[in-house]
Order: C-alpha cells, then structure tokens, then sequence
C-alpha cells in the first residue's frame, strides 16, 4: 500500500519522497489511518518493522493541522524511549519527516549536558524525545511541563519495564493532560504492558505485526571451533579477507562479552589497520556518537 493512499499531507508525503519511501510496511499501513482519527493505539511490534514511522508521521500531521504552537517549557509530543540511542534514532527520524511540516525536535537523555537540555525545552518543542530519568530530572528542575502534551508515544514499553522504569512511567504520565492522544508499542505482551496499557489507554486500536524475516533468517551463521589464544588473529584474518576486494563486508558489528574485552579487541583491530571502536556503558555519549 503507497503513503498517498493512507491519507497522509502533503508535506508529509514530500519528506517520505525525499528519503524514496512510497510503499508502507504492514504496521504502518495498519496503524496510519487509525492514528490520523486520534484513537490510541496499542502496537505489538518488533525493531525492524517500520513502527517508528507508523507513529511519527500521522503524529506530525495532526500537530500541523491543529496549528498550535508549543508554549515556553513544554511540549506538544512526548515519546518516551527506554535508551539514548533509541531515543537519539526516534529523533532523528522525526526531523526528517518533519522536515517540510516545520516542527521543532528535541531530545532529552542522560550522558548529555542537562544545560543543554534546558534550553532545547526553554522555548517550547513540537516534538519531545526523552528518556525517563532525564525527563524528571527536568521536570522535577522546574524547567518542562507536561501540560501541553497532545500526544503521547512509549516505545519499546516491554524493555522499559525490564530496564525499571514503571515507577518513572507512572510519575510522568499523572502529570499528562487527561485529553491526549496514547500509543503503546512493544515487542512482547507481558502481563505488566497489558496492565499499563488498560491503565493509560482509552479504548485503543490493536494492532499486531512481525517482520518479513528475523536478523537470524536474514544471515548466514558460521562456527568456528578455536583455542582463545588463536582468537584475535582468526578474527583479523576474517574481517581482512572480507573488507578486501573480493569480500563482501561495509560494516562489521562484532560482541564481546567485556567491556574490557571490547576496549582489547578495537586496540588489536586498530593496531592491525582495521578501523574501529567501541560501545559500552563506560563510554560517555560524544564517544558512543562517533562510534
């Protein structure tokens, strides 16, 4: 199904174009016309799936067609994510399809300047993405309300829950208007989504969707039996032959199961003319960005 056929504006339309988007994935040919309508959702849906769209883009429509604009210290949008990296990705993705509805974006999460926080939110945003700590270190500051907040995105709820955040989700959503817009995604349905989802949504759309293929039916897996001492120069070998000229490597994404043990190998890689870096809890945000 093409986004010209999901009711979606113009400039919305315009943004998908420009990054040579034109047919929606299940989720959002599923969701979009809900959301349009203003009903809350609940989405059952894994990364990969398109779900940041789904919500994104019918979320910035409705903000364009009230044509409001967002008060001092306060937000139109809250999305809620359980990790900086999600939470930096969602934004992303909303600037660039907010590009042509002249939204603002803002995000908000630990490992980065709270100053910087405050001034992203001192004016006002359309579109605020946060992760719950930072955002009630903000409100707690005085410096965000959640007054104005039209509409309301958890994402990843069932991580958030495994991350400890239900207390925080709790405390922020009894500061939200009653008169919102809720949507809920999450990967699974335990019982605790269930219960927070009956709890903040008010009759809510369901929708339910699996990607095409799993990351583990979409690669070929390889063992390689090896004594620990012959790893490091196995792994050089491998990613040598495969960042050559008949190899078929862009970008190698490789585990380890210390952060010492990260920090170890992206030495012997570098040391080996291997460009490469880390990312791990030790590293503050900048580094985890140039990683």
């Amino acid at each position: 199904m093409s986004f010209e056929s999901l009711g979606l504006s113009q400039p919305v339309l315009q943004a998908l174009a420009l990054k040579e988007y034109r047919d929606a994935t299940p989720i959002q040919s599923q969701a979009i016309p809900t959301l349009l309508q203003g009903r809350d959702l609940l989405g059952i849906a894994q990364t990969g799936t398109g779900k940041t769209a789904a919500f994104m883009l019918p979320s910035i429509d409705r903000l364009a067609a009230s044509k409001k604009r967002p008060q001092p210290r306060t937000c139109r949008m809250l999305v809620l994510a359980p990790t900086r990296e999600l939470a930096s990705q969602i934004a992303e993705s909303a600037r660039a399809y907010a590009r042509f509805s002249h939204m603002s974006v803002a995000t908000v999460f630990g490992g980065t300047s709270i100053n910087k926080n405050r001034q992203d939110v001192s004016r006002g945003v359309d579109i605020l993405v946060a992760t719950p700590g930072r955002l009630i270190d903000l409100i707690e500051q005085g410096y965000l309300m959640l007054r104005g907040v039209e509409i309301l995105v958890l994402d990843e709820a069932d991580q958030m829950l495994d991350l400890g955040f239900i207390h925080a989700l709790k405390a922020i959503v009894k500061l939200l208007p009653a008169q919102r817009q809720s949507l809920f995604f999450s990967a699974t349905m335990p019982k605790a989504i269930r219960e927070l989802a009956d709890r903040f949504l008010t009759n809510p759309a369901q929708v339910a969707v699996t990607p095409a293929a799993t990351t583990v039916e979409r690669i070929d897996q390889y063992v390689t039996f090896v004594q620990q001492a012959e790893k490091p120069a196995l792994l050089t070998i491998m990613l040598r032959v495969g960042f050559g000229e008949k190899g078929n490597m862009d970008r190698v994404l490789i585990f380890s199961r210390t952060k010492h043990g990260a920090d170890r190998i992206v030495k012997q890689l570098n040391a080996s003319g291997i460009a490469s870096n880390a990312i791990h809890g030790n590293k503050s945000q900048p580094q985890r960005e140039r990683a």
